[in-house]
């Protein structure tokens, strides 16, 4: 009697963590084919960027095939842009040191979000869902 709520307790873990693999989209080598980020610190102070989307597996190289990914984080002084996996998601940037602000834009189909900030304690945060 014991082994049946065993096998519906793992039949239902299975259910609630098979829509999860499948709700990765595969984007082979092509991991920066999203959304374009921009960010700009004009005075040249230094800055953590963190961004977020939807899980995304791709070809690392010819050994792994599926590795995963569903943040990009980066670090840097000035300015600097890439592109995201996909064409949704959400990026933040903190002030980490220096004078000046810094500021995030992304920008996806002809519509662009930008946001800047002083405060390091206060990251400025864009996103399209």
């Amino acid at each position: 009697m014991r082994a049946r709520p065993v096998a519906v307790a793992l039949l239902i873990a299975s259910l609630l963590t098979a829509p999860a693999a499948g709700a990765q989209t595969y984007v082979g080598k092509n991991i920066e084919g999203g959304m374009h980020w921009h960010v700009s610190a004009p005075d040249g102070a230094s800055w953590r960027l963190q961004c977020r989307f939807p899980p995304v597996t791709y070809e690392r190289n010819s050994y792994d095939r599926e590795a995963w990914i569903n943040r990009l984080e980066r670090s840097g002084r000035g300015e600097d842009a890439g592109r995201l996996p996909l064409n949704v998601g959400d990026c933040r940037v903190w002030k980490t040191g220096g004078r000046g602000a810094v500021a995030i834009a992304l920008s996806r189909g002809g519509e662009t979000r930008a946001d800047a900030t002083r405060d390091p304690a206060t990251p400025a945060a864009v996103g399209f869902l």
